[in-house]
């Protein structure tokens, strides 16, 4: 073959090459969820969300957890059967094994270190779910301690010690708060959750192939469980804008949540937060029984007040979004078993009620025309039980719905809980429709 014949086949297979590389990448970027006014879009069509919170995803798939990713699929068949169509899971894990109250291992136990086993974990996870047609929203920090967050990069950042809220000091919460709260004003410590945000960003898929930033599988990135500004509510929202800066300039395909609770958190606005350049929707938590609004002693005399008082807030928050116009999603909620019973074999029959109560609510504001786009109940535990129930979570126990710093079967939405499930899959059907 001569040079001309051989330049003119080169030259032609890399143009069928370049060519089927730009349709791979269009077909791709069609499948990207958007932001139009207040809804989520795929392919043109509004898109809701019917959703759960399954946080340990990462680490039920880390390949070094006998038997994790065996029931990872068992999970993920159960969920799909329910209609369940996107997955709220933590990618992130802060700190030494050593901290109390906290998954193990952690993902990040150095500043810039990773664990490769868990990132694999991570991208087993996000292939499962796309063979399922789920989509992930991915929370890459953790305003709580149980899995290190903003507390532990404070920690590395000024060499101090946190004050947790637990054995042996049972310091206050707002101690914790306050001190995790410092995080928006350390340069150090920001830099190192920066760094973490491009690693993460930037990865390739090791079963895929196909770099984070290009995957439609995951929906959103999230930038922190449950933020809070306490008493640094302009740092707070400057961290936010610095942060939605930097992962839009690494990936303009995804869109970007806060993670906010809503109005109810210390240092926070929800108007003001979402107003920010590069937040694409909102998010509200709602947790009647954390918050004192519901007493599980009372049965349904304390399930109807509670429900009162989740509505009057479910509005509230409605009203502050409606000035956005942007999507919203209820993103966390859950109830107790009856009597708060912690045995996995307790009665949910007051539980199954409360979340249709709520589904209703979001059913019937995005029915409307309302902002509201979907609902992610608060969590998943599937096949997963307690050592004991009401204890709390140790290396070796199983996996559930309650991170590691809250007692063992509280939430915990099991594979069996006939009322609650039917709750979820009629949900499911009805914004689907």
């Amino acid at each position: 073959m001569d040079a001309s014949s051989r330049a003119s086949k080169v030259g032609k297979k890399s143009g069928i090459t370049f060519f089927l590389t730009f349709i791979f990448i269009w077909m791709s970027a069609q499948d990207f969820i958007t932001v139009q006014g207040n809804r989520f879009l795929q392919n043109g069509k509004p898109y809701f969300v019917a959703g759960a919170n399954l946080w340990y995803a990462m680490h039920l798939g880390d390949p070094e957890l006998p038997g994790g990713r065996e029931r990872l699929l068992r999970e993920l068949d159960r969920l799909q059967s329910l209609g369940i169509n996107n997955l709220r899971i933590m990618a992130a894990a802060e700190g030494p094994d050593s901290e109390p109250w906290r998954v193990q291992p952690a993902l990040q136990p150095q500043p810039g270190v990773l664990r490769e086993h868990l990132l694999q974990g991570l991208d087993f996870v996000l292939v499962e779910m796309e063979k399922r047609n789920m989509t992930a929203v991915v929370c890459l920090n953790n305003f709580w301690q149980w899995s290190g967050g903003m507390a532990q990069y404070v920690s590395w950042a000024e060499g101090t010690a946190i004050p947790y809220p637990v054995e042996p000091t049972w310091l206050s919460f707002w101690d914790y708060m306050t001190y995790t709260a410092r995080f928006y004003k350390s340069e150090k410590a920001k830099n190192y959750f920066y760094d973490f945000l491009r690693q993460i960003v930037n990865r390739r898929n090791t079963v895929s192939d196909r770099l984070y930033r290009e995957d439609p599988t995951i929906k959103a990135w999230q930038l922190c469980n449950e933020p809070r500004g306490v008493t640094h509510a302009r740092a707070y929202r400057r961290w936010i804008r610095e942060s939605a800066e930097l992962i839009k300039s690494l990936d303009p395909h995804h869109l970007l949540s806060i993670g906010s609770e809503g109005s109810i958190a210390q240092g926070t606005d929800l108007v003001k937060d979402h107003r920010i350049e590069g937040i694409d929707y909102a998010t509200f938590h709602l947790w009647v029984q954390n918050w004192g609004w519901f007493d599980p002693d009372k049965g349904m005399a304390g399930l109807q007040a509670a429900q009162l008082k989740a509505q009057a807030y479910f509005q509230k928050q409605v009203k502050a979004i409606e000035k956005l116009n942007m999507p919203v999603v209820l993103e966390e909620f859950g109830l107790s078993r009856d009597g708060n019973d912690y045995d996995p074999k307790a009665a949910a029959g007051i539980r199954a009620l409360y979340f249709s109560f709520l589904f209703k609510l979001v059913q019937d504001n995005l029915q409307s025309g309302g902002p509201l786009a979907g609902a992610n109940f608060w969590a998943w535990g599937g096949e997963g039980r307690p050592r004991t129930p009401k204890a709390f979570w140790q290396l070796g126990d199983d996996l559930l719905g309650d991170p590691p710093h809250e007692p063992q079967g509280w939430y915990s939405v099991y594979e069996d809980e006939t009322g609650t499930l039917e709750a979820i899959r009629q949900f499911a059907l009805a914004i689907q429709l």
